[in-house]
């Protein structure tokens, strides 16, 4: 349901509302009132930089209705989410996680091509009131990552409850590029996920989809970004739903890089989709735009081809949602005054990113997508997970072509720990070129196979096991995950 139509059930419920003033025929609302305060300013998150990160992760509360607060968790006392963490590839770090939760937890570094012992998946378990400290050399090129929980059959309801919170790599090819990059200015992470809410206002974590918008952990929410470039790290973190985003005078804007940093040049479009899991960093031009003008950022949802996670017609029960089907705004942007050191125009060229090919594989497997009959749970190559079982083994140094097969049910979100890889064909045509760069993360539509090329180097572990699974959180734990060995 798009948010004009949510608009009667946010007075309801005493949320700040989505606002009244009118849009052309552009799409771009008209500056007919300045009463911003029928929105909800966008929390972006606090910042740490250096080499020793400490993280905290504790029950917090956060009042998104009005009655009762929301029991949610945080990081460092934020009270959905935490605090970005900023690193340059080369640096050796540490990160101290201190888990104050009652429960166990992991953190996961979603990404991050480090050793199996230091990965932060199912393994590597944080008791209630014990500290984790991984350690590793940074190898990653600078992108946005992101960091939550792992523990399997958890990891819904932590990241539900707002257990997560962005990475940020830095490194000097993109460090030499005239690109925005003060943070909170106009270089923005924007987190979208959705919650639905019981009664007495505590999350309904049983579902697939939520039935209102968190932007950053915040409902309707606004900012006012420069009157240059913007750049915009967007990550879907939802439990299951896509998004296919665009503006709303459907303005092209520019792809510079995804889930493992900058695409060779940037590739302009006007809609992208992004899918659990996924990142992908946009440039948006707001340098003609008038003072005080304002745009939505939108996610473009309706008529979806079945599959599609979210389009699903039903706005209630195991698979509904208030935005089902729908399209809906994620952000509501004000159009004010540029910086001092205004980006205006937008590289040619970003990245020299070289690739594997065919010709550079060594070994080649297939994955098929099973399960999900009759509400059981979907599983890779029909072994549900186990926690000491090994579905692959992997020689180190190997470069690898794995085919996914998905003729089954369902799309999904393929995730796998400790590489990036290209995306080198689909079966439903031409591979995107937003999706040119190094991934961690692709979408298997529903009748389609895809299939991705890796290189398996630097870490060899007999013991510790990465993961392949799908990033749908309920998916995930419901056992649709993989163990491989690099040894």
């Amino acid at each position: 349901m798009n948010f004009g139509k949510l608009s009667a059930l946010f007075l309801l419920s005493s949320i700040v509302l989505i606002s009244c003033s009118k849009s052309d025929a552009s799409g771009v609302s008209a500056d007919t009132s300045t009463d911003t305060s029928l929105y909800n300013e966008l929390f972006v998150p606090p910042f740490i930089t250096g080499t020793n990160f400490n993280l905290t992760l504790d029950k917090a509360t956060k009042q998104f209705k009005s009655g009762s607060a929301t029991a949610t968790y945080g990081y460092n006392g934020n009270s959905f989410w935490g605090p970005t963490l900023i690193m340059n590839q080369g640096d050796d770090v540490q990160i101290n996680v201190t888990n104050n939760l009652s429960d166990q937890t992991t953190v996961h570094w979603h990404g991050f091509h480090i050793p199996a012992i230091m990965d932060g998946g199912p393994h590597q378990i944080i008791d209630a009131g014990g500290t984790w400290s991984p350690h590793f050399n940074v190898k990653n090129n600078a992108g946005t990552y992101w960091y939550h929980p792992h523990l399997h059959m958890k990891t819904y309801e932590q990241l539900a409850k707002g257990a997560g919170g962005f990475i940020i790599v830095k490194d000097p090819v993109e460090s030499a590029l005239a690109l925005p990059r003060t943070y909170g200015t106009d270089d923005i992470p924007l987190v979208l996920t959705s919650r639905r809410f019981n009664s007495d206002n505590t999350f309904d974590i049983t579902g697939a989809y939520g039935d209102y918008l968190l932007t950053n952990g915040t409902m309707n929410a606004q900012v006012t970004l420069p009157k240059q470039y913007v750049r915009l790290r967007i990550l879907n973190a939802e439990i299951e739903r896509g998004y296919d985003l665009g503006l709303s005078d459907n303005r092209s804007f520019a792809i510079i890089g995804n889930d493992g940093g900058l695409l060779n040049a940037p590739v302009t479009v006007n809609r992208v989709k992004i899918m659990a899991g996924e990142r992908v960093e946009i440039l948006v031009n707001l340098g003609a735009d008038a003072l005080g003008s304002r745009i939505d950022l939108k996610a473009y949802n309706t008529g979806q081809k079945f599959g599609f996670p979210g389009a699903e017609p039903a706005n209630a029960g195991d698979f509904g949602s208030l935005l089902n089907n729908k399209d809906f705004s994620v952000l509501h942007i004000k159009v004010g005054a540029s910086s001092a050191e205004a980006i205006t125009s937008l590289p040619s060229t970003l990245a020299n990113n070289t690739y594997w090919t065919n010709a550079d594989v060594t070994n080649s497997r297939t994955i098929n997508i099973t399960g999900g009959q009759a509400g059981s749970a979907f599983t890779f190559d029909n072994n549900t997970y186990g926690f000491t079982s090994i579905n692959q083994t992997i020689k180190l140094n190997d470069i690898e072509k794995w085919t996914i097969v998905n003729n089954n049910i369902f799309g999904h979100s393929f995730h796998v720990h400790d590489v990036q890889f290209k995306i080198i064909a689909r079966s439903s045509g031409a591979v995107g070129e937003h999706e040119s760069g190094w991934k961690d993360t692709v979408y298997v539509p529903l009748g389609e196979t895809v299939t991705v090329i890796a290189k398996f180097d630097d870490f060899a572990d007999a013991v510790n096991p990465y993961m392949y699974h799908c990033h749908f959180s309920n998916h995930e734990d419901g056992g649709m995950m993989g163990q491989f060995l690099v040894n």
